[in-house]
């Protein structure tokens, strides 16, 4: 206690309430380093997450900062490319605070609509006639076929297994008795709806027999056709998912330690293809190249994996390929999926080298789905074969030997 003469306060400090204050304040610090700590070592799946912050945050992107600044220095406006737009900032306000895009009605439907999440999602490259209204769509089978417990009866199923006539003259160029393609299923009895007899929904296109798998073995023998060793793994997820009583959205977690155990299992293992089926309908799945029907194939990269740029990268090949070959429309391009209603990975962050195919929709057929296995080898081999030799080590000059 201090007592002042002038002024005759009684000013009364009690050292227990600084003490208290101090480890108050210490006991709070050492609080939010440890929520922090353990909110971010949890792993992915079982953090806290706000879609709101994330599209927000997304919307803050580096070009849209130069903007900002640019607006007090007009030198950062000299580092935007030529053609950009400087956005109006009440633009800019309404969309960072409500998380509404005005040209993009999904983000206002998407939060109404019960299911149309959906539909959420980026288009990346756009492939001919692909736009926001048919990007590639899954939806998840009632219990009752997951489990298989009323699988469907087959039908047209005659001269199934014979794919495709083989080529039986040999590649020039081949790599022998190494595997460098592995060919997955994470949704493994996707199926279509042609052999599925008096099957008319789309939702109920699983089968534990007729399905995806089969366009696996087509793409294998054309990729070895052309000299790619490939593995194909049948490794029934969705069994496993009925099994251990999980709901479809956990298949990718299922797959994962197949893939893993893959690419334990073999180093020489490079690409890695997770083959899909699309849930819309013929009109959007298909395409006359040549007088002959194809399926349409597209291509869908995990937005939220350290891979992505890679795994981008060799989706843009592989698509830019197609169109030169086969013309524009067979692939429907890149999507990009990630958020809270997706996966966001489907194992892409495994490796550099890892594509999800979506092959058709529930009305295609396997004459159609197997030319289009044929292409996708013919593209992709032309591929391979090439990286192979820009990665080739450069021959010793004469002078060195």
């Amino acid at each position: 206690m201090r007592f002042n003469k002038r002024s005759g306060i009684i000013v009364a400090v009690q050292g227990t309430q600084v003490v208290k204050a101090a480890l108050a304040f210490v006991f709070f610090l050492i609080g939010i380093f440890s929520i922090s700590g353990v909110m971010t070592s949890l792993k992915p799946e079982y953090r806290i997450t706000s879609d709101s912050v994330n599209q927000a945050a997304n919307n803050l992107n580096g070009q849209l900062l130069f903007s900002l600044m640019g607006w007090e220095n007009h030198q950062f406006l000299q580092a935007l490319p030529e053609e950009y737009e400087t956005p109006k900032l009440t633009n800019v306000m309404f969309k960072l605070s409500t998380n509404i895009n005005l040209d993009d009605p999904r983000s206002l439907l998407g939060r109404e609509l019960p299911g149309f999440s959906l539909f959420d999602g980026k288009i990346l490259v756009a492939g001919e006639g692909t736009n926001y209204t048919n990007m590639p769509m899954e939806s998840a089978p009632p219990v009752d076929v997951l489990k298989a417990e009323q699988e469907a009866a087959l039908q047209n199923t005659e001269g199934l297994d014979t794919g495709n006539p083989e080529d039986t003259a040999a590649p020039p160029l081949s790599t022998g008795d190494r595997k460098a393609v592995y060919i997955y299923f994470t949704h493994t009895r996707e199926s279509y709806l042609p052999y599925l007899k008096d099957v008319t929904d789309p939702n109920k296109a699983y089968h534990s027999q007729v399905n995806v798998t089969k366009i696996g073995d087509q793409l294998k023998k054309s990729l070895e056709q052309r000299g790619v060793g490939t593995t194909v793994d049948k490794t029934d997820v969705m069994a496993n998912l009925s099994k251990k009583g999980l709901g479809f959205g956990k298949a990718y977690q299922e797959s994962r330690p197949v893939v893993e155990a893959a690419m334990a299992g073999d180093r020489n293992l490079q690409y890695f293809i997770d083959i899909h089926r699309d849930g819309y309908r013929k009109d959007k799945t298909t395409i006359q190249i040549n007088g002959k029907p194809y399926a349409k194939l597209a291509f869908v990269i995990g937005g939220e994996n350290a891979n992505y740029e890679k795994n981008l990268a060799l989706a843009r090949e592989l698509h830019n390929l197609l169109d030169k070959k086969y013309g524009k429309g067979l692939s429907r391009g890149i999507i990009e999926k990630k958020g809270a209603s997706t996966n966001g990975k489907f194992n892409q962050d495994l490796s550099g080298n890892a594509l999800l195919i979506e092959f058709g929709g529930v009305d295609n057929t396997f004459e159609e789905l197997n030319r289009s296995a044929d292409a996708l080898a013919d593209v992709f081999s032309e591929f391979y074969w090439q990286a192979e030799k820009v990665d080739a080590p450069a021959p010793e000059s004469p002078d060195k030997q």
